[in-house]
C-alpha cells in the first residue's frame, strides 16, 4: 500500500474534521435544528469546502460508515478462489461482511449515536436503506467477479446482510457485541444441512 501524501492527509483531516463537527453539533441541537454553514464554521471550513466531502448535511451523518468502493477494492485486490457453491460463496461473505462490521463498530459511542440519529428521521433511515443496499450489490458484484453465478452471488450477499440484521436484533445493536453476533448468524447458516 502506498504511504499518504500530505495532501491527502490533510485532505482526510479536513474530512473527519468535518464529520465531528457535525455529530457534534446534532448532538448539541437535534439534526434538525443544524445547517450546512453551523457545520463549517464548527469545523473552521467555509461552505465550498464542506461541499468538497459531502453534498448535504444528511451525506455527512454517513461519512464515517466505512466506504464501499473501498470494500470493492480491497475484495478485487484479496486472491479468492472462485464460488462455486452457495456455502463457499458464504465463507467469502463472512471475510467481507465481519471485518466491515467490525471497522464501523470500532468507536462504539459514536455508532451508537449515528444509529440514534438514523432511527429518529425518516430521511435518515431511508439514505440508510439506500446504503445498504449498495452494501448487498458491491458484494454480489466481488463474487461475480470472483467466478460465482448471478444467482449464487446474490443469494450470498442476501444471506451475509440477513446475519446482519438479525444480529443486531439479537445484541439489541450493542457494537461491542455486533462484529461477534455477526459471525455466529454465519456460524449458523454454516450448519445448516445442504
Amino acid at each position: 500500500m502506498a504511504k499518504e501524501t500530505l495532501r491527502e492527509r490533510k485532505q482526510q483531516r479536513t474530512r473527519e474534521s468535518i464529520i465531528d463537527a457535525a455529530h457534534a453539533l446534532f448532538a448539541e441541537r437535534g439534526f434538525d435544528h443544524v445547517t450546512v454553514t453551523d457545520i463549517a464554521e464548527r469545523a473552521e471550513v467555509g461552505r465550498s469546502t464542506f461541499f468538497r466531502y459531502f453534498g448535504d448535511k444528511q451525506e455527512v451523518v454517513f461519512g464515517d460508515d466505512g466506504d464501499v468502493d473501498a470494500l470493492v477494492a480491497a475484495a478485487a485486490a484479496a486472491p479468492a478462489d472462485p464460488p462455486g457453491t452457495l456455502a463457499e460463496a458464504l465463507v467469502q461473505v463472512r471475510a467481507l461482511v465481519v471485518p466491515f462490521v467490525e471497522s464501523v463498530t470500532a468507536h462504539p459511542e459514536r455508532y451508537t449515536a449515528h444509529e440514534r440519529l438514523v432511527e429518529q428521521h425518516p430521511e435518515l433511515r431511508a439514505r440508510s436503506l439506500t446504503k445498504q443496499r449498495r452494501y448487498a450489490d458491491a458484494i454480489t458484484q466481488i463474487l461475480t467477479r470472483r467466478g460465482a453465478d448471478r444467482a449464487t452471488a446474490t443469494l450470498a450477499a442476501e444471506l451475509g446482510m440477513a446475519c446482519y440484521f438479525a444480529a443486531r436484533t439479537v445484541v439489541d445493536d450493542d457494537p461491542r457485541r455486533l462484529p461477534g453476533a455477526v459471525a455466529v448468524a454465519f456460524d449458523r447458516l454454516a450448519d445448516l444441512d445442504p
